[in-house]
């Protein structure tokens, strides 16, 4: 069974009372609800989402797709099948299905190709026959990346997704996800690749084989911060858009999709990420490897371990509010030993009033052994006084 243990109202912050109502104060955070029928804002380095519309929604990503090719790539070159440097050559039978289809490189049949360019021509002008000549050229054949494509996504708990193509061709179908998938998805991304994120990813146009072609994203040189990620378009999806920013260490996700036109899609996804960092007072309320609560510990050779943050722990208030944080630990316990230091055991809930919670890891500051004979004994004792 699950014991919730509560840290109740450990932080309260002093802002001015106000209703539930206030939090609307301030510029509209979206267009009309018929004009945006999915949308998600999120700050990554709290876990909280700061507006949602449907975002378990499953919609077809489109160009979205290539966010998963980019990471699934990132992921390779980590574990070393993938190199950079190395050049891949244009299939026949990829360039036949692929040359000069929808955006495009402008690869040509026999064409070798760093993968360093495939990288910036997939990720910044969205070219469907760099996503397939990558593909291939890496894993053989466009359904093996598949393979790699979907395990990845499991990997990350996209439960709601599927990919049927490396770089969001209508498919029947076949490819779709949600709002919530591609924020983990980019959050993974920006979190366990930020050197290839930054070299790769938000960058104003790509020339190649002397063809400049700019960057349709919507945010980057208008929002402060803003860093990418990618554009999605076709007749079959409408037009959606996931992108990042950051400011002073915080930084937002947006995620919108299902739109009819680009200038509501450009305005949605800048009115949110502007609207994320203004309505909001964002406060620490843990440090890194700050012990928040200890748990019960059962069968190990320790009767309890202390709980200790994974990062600073910041929190989102809106302003105008008096409001009262209240903080839980909840786990499943008593925790079962063994474990090791840093296993993730816990979780840090943070409620604010008219949002949706944070959840955030809490791990074990020590490592908990198997308890002996006499432990055993002990603890069995001691359990009958406590």
């Amino acid at each position: 069974m699950k014991i919730q243990r509560a840290v109740a109202l450990l932080v309260i912050l002093a802002l001015a009372a106000a209703s539930p109502a206030s939090r609307a104060q301030g510029p509209a955070p979206v267009p009309a609800q018929t004009e945006l029928p999915i949308a998600l804002l999120v700050d990554v380095t709290s876990g909280q989402v700061l507006y949602s519309r449907n975002a378990d929604r499953r919609f077809v990503p489109a160009s979205i797709t290539k966010v998963m090719t980019l990471f699934h790539a990132f992921e390779l070159i980590e574990e070393g099948d993938l190199d950079p440097r190395q050049t891949l050559v244009m299939s026949d039978e990829v360039w036949e299905e692929w040359g000069g289809e929808g955006s495009t490189m402008w690869i040509n049949a026999g064409d070798r190709v760093a993968v360093d360019d495939l990288l910036t021509g997939i990720a910044n002008i969205s070219a469907n026959d760099g996503s397939a000549m990558l593909a291939e050229g890496q894993a053989g054949s466009i359904s093996a990346w598949l393979d790699g494509m979907n395990q990845r996504a499991r990997s990350l708990e996209m439960v709601n997704s599927h990919f049927g193509t490396p770089n969001g061709w209508p498919d029947e179908g076949r490819t779709f996800t949600t709002a919530s998938d591609l924020v983990k998805l980019a959050q993974a991304l920006i979190s366990r690749h930020p050197q290839k994120y930054a070299r790769y990813i938000g960058k104003p146009g790509f020339r190649y084989n002397d063809i400049e072609q700019f960057n349709r994203d919507p945010m980057i040189g208008r929002v402060a911060g803003a860093d990418g990620i990618k554009t999605g378009y076709t007749n079959e999806s409408g037009l959606g858009y996931v992108g990042s920013a950051k400011r002073d260490g915080q930084r937002l996700v947006v995620v919108v999709a299902g739109i009819s036109r680009g200038s509501i899609r450009a305005r949605a996804a800048r009115d949110l990420i502007e609207w994320g960092f203004d309505a909001f007072d964002r406060e620490r309320l843990y440090a890194n490897g700050e012990v928040v609560a200890r748990a019960r510990v059962q069968g190990g050779n320790s009767r309890s371990v202390a709980l200790q943050t994974e990062r600073d722990v910041f929190v989102n208030v809106p302003k105008g509010r008096l409001s009262e944080l209240s903080l839980r630990v909840e786990y499943d316990g008593p925790l079962r030993a063994p474990f090791d230091s840093g296993d993730h055991v816990a979780t840090l809930v943070v409620d604010v009033p008219g949002m949706e919670p944070a959840h955030l890891p809490l791990l074990a500051a020590e490592s908990v052994g198997d308890a002996g004979f006499f432990s055993r004994i002990y603890n069995g004792i001691a359990g009958w006084f406590s």
